[in-house]
């Protein structure tokens, strides 16, 4: 038997919990896709693999779900205006979007942000819908590293910077 839990007790809940911010990206039928989510972790490294949700009512689920490529761009400390831009503020057209920042690409095709502190381009393997989102299982295929390790987290409904230094 399943307990019902109330829904605001449990986002109040996750917003104590701090995760990585991220800009997930694939190709689509018409151009690059991305959207920003903090709901994507590693599973196994062998072999190396990702687990990323996407709300089935977003508008772009549908387009990773065909694509079968997803790249998980972990946001730097420098990041933190361009998370809002590709959460959909300001409901920029996805081209302005990509205008903001340098991309390229690996494996896939995918676009994967040059200055992200990782970039992990990937195949989905399975995906599985639970509740309202889809989990997207992906095998990473190529991995690109930034310049910095620094690292930007939500947590209280906020943006929080992690400053590291390499070396």
């Amino acid at each position: 038997m399943t307990a019902v839990i109330d829904r605001a007790l449990f986002r109040e809940a996750m917003a104590r919990m701090g995760a990585a911010v991220n800009v997930i990206t694939t190709k689509g039928p018409e151009g690059d896709v991305g959207m920003t989510v903090s709901a994507a972790c590693s599973v196994t490294d062998d072999p190396a693999t990702m687990l990323v949700c996407i709300n089935r009512s977003s508008h772009h689920h549908e387009i990773f779900k065909q694509a079968g490529v997803i790249c998980v761009n972990v946001l730097t400390h420098e990041h933190e205006k361009l998370s809002p831009i590709f959460a959909g503020q300001g409901h920029l057209p996805m081209a302005e979007r990509f205008a903001h920042g340098r991309w390229i690409r690996l494996a896939t095709g995918a676009p994967v942000l040059e200055s992200a502190a990782a970039g992990l381009d990937c195949k989905v393997s399975q995906s599985v819908d639970v509740g309202t989102h889809t989990v997207f299982f992906c095998e990473v295929q190529a991995i690109h590293l930034g310049s910095s390790s620094s690292g930007l987290v939500y947590h209280g409904r906020a943006y929080h910077q992690i400053l590291h230094k390499l070396g």
